[in-house]
């Protein structure tokens, strides 16, 4: 049999792959200089990423539930790559829309297919500790901003890009022909796309050829194939499922808006150059990563339920309040603290799934549950990038999310394990 913890360190190496989708707001500048955006138009590719990882999700659990999770994790790679490595190409050439079905569509929909694979296998091969081998995984995705955004930031030809991508939005006039960036920076940034789009297929492509579910003969096996776990139209009868839904999609709501933008949140409160603002993010990142394998091992202890109010109560205080600091010590500890929350919200889900309803059509089910995120995905950008270009401000976005939250609160309070259903007639991953 596998062992557990290569079939993790694949999961894991391909989150990494995938999870430099977080990175997106190192970008948003020098797309909006180079071709004279807004911010909603731009943010609006991130946005539908994470939407069509929802959907793509939810085609992945039904595939891998029917498969294994090989194939279904390999595509997904390969997808996210080759939608990097298009945007890369066509964009200059062919505007907007390219990269919305590059990186949004193509790219997104790998996400998904890529995503919710390595965290169902996983799950199942960690049987008494969900929460430490999913946010283990989930982990992976996180640090891939982390180790992606310090990268990029280092590459002398990106940092120039980024320079004049500042001071060609400083001197931009409201209402007139916007200014552009030079070609060369231009070419700078969709080369990066490019490139980075080969290690993903590359890298990603063969880490998740190593996943593999537990043999149906060990113990394991057994365990994620018995007979009273739910399946889909079971867990969607259950009010508990629709609970887990909306835990997710406003934690994802929350965190997302200002992942999406987070450069520029910060610039707007501290007043700080942009190359230092992708510095200190390239640095706080790391805690979207560290905050899946934290609160997905704490839950473990304290349960899920607890877990998330915790997550969701150190949020709505930051959020009330963080307009009031203006130093980037101060801003940067509070934010880093939004992604631990953020990243434990996915850390959480997964073992939380698996206790309300069985690992056997885990993928499924959690495919269905993270398409809160991709309903986040367009909520969390599209509000605050709407608050930016109407008001000037992206920060009046973040009281009316602590509002969002403190109601959210009362979800995991009052919601409880359903019952365990009928033992199904025969296997089948949708019915």
């Amino acid at each position: 049999m596998r062992n557990p913890w290569i079939v993790a360190l694949a999961g894991t190496i391909t989150m990494i792959c995938l999870g430099t989708v977080y990175s997106w707001s190192l970008f948003t500048q020098p797309l909006i200089a180079s071709f004279g955006w807004s911010n909603s138009t731009t943010t609006f590719a991130f946005s539908l990423s994470i939407f069509f990882l929802g959907v793509g999700a939810i085609i992945g659990g039904w595939w891998q539930d029917r498969s294994g999770p090989r194939a279904v994790t390999v595509t997904g790679a390969v997808l996210w790559g080759l939608g990097n490595i298009l945007a890369g190409l066509g964009t200059a050439q062919l505007g907007v829309w390219w990269i919305y079905l590059t990186y949004g569509i193509i790219g997104g929909t790998g996400l998904g297919l890529a995503y919710v694979t390595p965290v169902a296998t996983v799950t199942k091969w960690f049987p008494k500790r969900r929460g430490l081998g999913s946010g283990m995984v989930v982990m992976g995705f996180g640090l891939g901003a982390f180790f992606y955004n310090n990268l990029i930031k280092s590459i002398p030809s990106f940092r120039a890009a980024a320079k004049q991508a500042q001071d060609v939005l400083a001197n931009r006039v409201p209402h007139h022909v916007p200014i552009v960036m030079g070609a060369q920076h231009i070419h700078t940034i969709m080369t990066i796309f490019t490139l980075s789009g080969v290690v993903f297929l590359i890298v990603g492509g063969l880490a998740a050829a190593c996943l593999s579910n537990p043999p149906e003969s060990s113990p394991i096996g057994a365990r994620a194939g018995a007979e009273s776990d739910f399946t889909l139209a079971q867990a969607l009868a259950t009010p508990q499922f629709y609970s887990l839904w909306l835990m997710l999609f406003l934690n994802v709501t929350a965190g997302i808006l200002f992942i999406s933008n987070a450069v520029n949140i910060m610039r707007e409160l501290t007043g700080t150059e942009l190359t230092r603002a992708v510095a200190v993010y390239g640095f706080i990142a790391l805690f979207n990563g560290l905050g899946r394998f934290f609160w997905g091992s704490i839950s473990d202890r304290l349960g899920r339920n607890l877990a998330y109010v915790l997550i969701y109560a150190t949020q709505i205080a930051i959020f009330f309040f963080v307009r009031e600091l203006h130093s980037m010590t101060a801003v940067a500890t509070l934010f880093a603290i939004v992604l631990l929350d953020y990243g434990g919200g996915f850390g959480t889900m997964p073992s939380f799934t698996a206790d309300y309803f069985g690992t056997r059509y885990m993928g499924v089910i959690y495919g269905w549950i993270l398409f809160a995120w991709g309903v986040g995905g367009i909520a969390g950008p599209q509000l605050v990038a709407k608050v930016k270009d109407h008001t000037g401000s992206f920060s009046g976005a973040l009281p009316i999310v602590a509002v969002i939250l403190l109601v959210a609160t009362i979800l995991p309070i009052v919601t409880r394990k359903p019952k365990k259903p009928e033992p199904p007639a025969a296997f089948s991953p949708v019915v």
